[in-house]
């Protein structure tokens, strides 16, 4: 069992970490909330590596946003797309998901200017580095369609691109 160990030991994070996911799976996002922030905070207490702790705040990012808390999501896509950039570089896989992601977020809070802007900077890279048939690749074509289509000042040129 976990309860009683000590803030830095392994098996607490692990529990933590499997207990959040699994709520969050569950679709219990209001339970997973709590472990989830908790989780996150121990790690930046303890100084865990900035990989682990982009993981955590992704799954964070998500259940903020299953939640409606959009702003708040959206500002932990940003941080985790900028982390992802300072620790991984523009052209690695990690990178272009998070990008995707935050993209996502700007899409849903309808900020179609900057989603267009990120994704015209990141749909080359993706195409060169994962390919033109690669899933990733695909969802930054789709989330970009989306955001010309959702755009009520899209012009028809836009709206052909």
């Amino acid at each position: 069992t976990y309860v009683g160990r000590p803030e830095g030991d392994e098996v607490l994070s692990l529990a933590m970490s499997l207990l959040a996911n699994g709520l969050a799976a569950a679709g219990h996002d209001e339970d997973a909330l709590p472990v989830q922030e908790a989780d996150l905070a121990m790690m930046r207490r303890l100084g865990d590596s900035e990989d682990s702790i982009l993981v955590v705040q992704s799954n964070l990012a998500m259940t903020y946003a299953s939640l409606g808390r959009l702003e708040k999501a959206l500002s932990m896509e940003r941080d985790i797309y900028y982390g992802r950039l300072k620790l991984d570089g523009e052209e690695h896989e990690r990178t272009l998901m998070a990008a995707n992601n935050y993209a996502t977020g700007l899409r849903e809070l309808e900020r179609f200017e900057e989603t267009k802007a990120l994704l015209l900077k990141v749909m080359p890279v993706a195409r060169r580095i994962l390919g033109e048939s690669d899933g990733l690749t695909l969802k930054t074509r789709w989330n970009y369609a989306q955001s010309l289509y959702k755009d009520d000042g899209a012009t028809l040129d836009d709206v052909r691109e």
